[in-house]
């Protein structure tokens, strides 16, 4: 017994010994861990979000949908760190359905009107929509007739651009931001200018919650496009770019008029804004200090842009975007107007 005890001793102090003991149980541990840390990532289901964007569309450096989309799709795929999933479908409506499989929300950024991704496709988003799953509309694709598709739009987002009705001039909007909402969060607010469309047609009782407000003046309009009685009327007064609505069916809509000039995505909470929008859309939490994002560069701005006859370089955001000198006034003009 004494011999076996002295052995037990002799080998429990050998260095080599020690060392075999030691590897076997930093082995044993990293092999729990890993086991554990692949359960754990294994257990953690993205959230699926599908991108829709529009064909090409405008003049080189505006309405570059297929470009800010992959803008905002890297920033949540590849930035963020949290566990969401966006597929980005180009140039309209998808040739194979199934991309919408698993989704929680579907983000439509595009032109309007005959050229929107909804036209012929509405009882499929309907279905969608009755299961719960979000829609977002951004800037033209906030845009419908009135009539069956705007009181569509009404039940999915709250509210559309009316054409003779809504106004499109571009100006520059000092922002306020819906104080408490989770789409606010990381966002003080912020200037941009932009065709910052606004007098939206909303459901009625309205059923939106205003996200995001500025007051337009003569003073910060630098370009009318479709002027309106209406939008005249607005001059002075707080009007609404996005709005947030919860519907019956347990979904989530939002309408965003931003998002006309590319440009626009370098600037950190303009982008965060909408990043944060779209989280939000699919019912996923939106961080404390909202979506975190790596800053957009002039090359990465210039990337992706749709092939246009007259190619521009993007350049960043500056200060001279904001104090555009204001624009003559114009009669009041849109598409039909009699």
């Amino acid at each position: 017994m004494k011999s076996l005890k002295t052995r037990l001793i002799r080998l429990l102090t050998n260095p080599a010994a020690i060392a075999v003991v030691a590897a076997i149980g930093v082995a044993a541990a990293v092999f729990s861990l890993t086991s554990c840390g692949e359960k754990a990532f294994a257990a953690v289901e993205k959230t699926k979000i599908v991108f829709i964007a529009g064909k090409k569309s405008h003049p080189s450096g505006q309405h570059e949908f297929n470009a800010g989309a992959i803008l905002l799709a890297r920033a949540l795929n590849e930035q963020s760190g949290l566990p969401i999933e966006v597929k980005v479908v180009h140039n309209g409506w998808p040739t194979d359905e199934t991309v919408f499989e698993g989704a929680k929300a579907i983000v439509i950024y595009s032109d309007g009107n005959a050229s929107h991704p909804a036209n012929g496709n509405e009882a499929k988003i309907e279905a969608m929509l009755a299961k719960g799953v979000g829609i977002m509309c951004m800037h033209y694709a906030v845009e419908v007739p009135k009539g069956e598709q705007g009181e569509r739009f009404k039940k999915w987002i709250g509210g559309h651009y009316e054409s003779g009705y809504s106004t499109n001039p571009h100006w520059t909007a000092g922002v306020e931001i819906k104080e408490g909402h989770p789409i606010s969060r990381g966002v003080p607010g912020f200037s941009a200018n932009d065709e910052w469309y606004y007098n939206m047609r909303f459901a009625d009782p309205k059923t939106a919650e205003d996200i995001v407000t500025s007051v337009p003046t003569r003073e910060k309009i630098n370009r009318y496009i479709h002027w309106t009685p209406d939008g005249e009327k607005g001059l002075g007064k707080r009007q609404t770019m996005m709005w947030a609505v919860e519907r019956p069916d347990g979904g989530r809509g939002i309408g965003f008029t931003g998002g006309h000039w590319h440009r626009n995505w370098a600037i950190d909470d303009f982008r965060r804004l909408v990043l944060n929008a779209i989280l939000w859309t699919a019912k996923v939490e939106v961080p404390d200090s909202g979506v975190a994002s790596q800053p957009v560069t002039e090359a990465q701005l210039n990337e992706n842009l749709d092939p246009k006859d007259k190619m521009e370089q993007v350049a960043l955001p500056s200060k001279a975007d904001l104090t555009q000198p204001a624009s003559e006034k114009v009669e009041f003009r849109w598409p039909g107007k009699k």
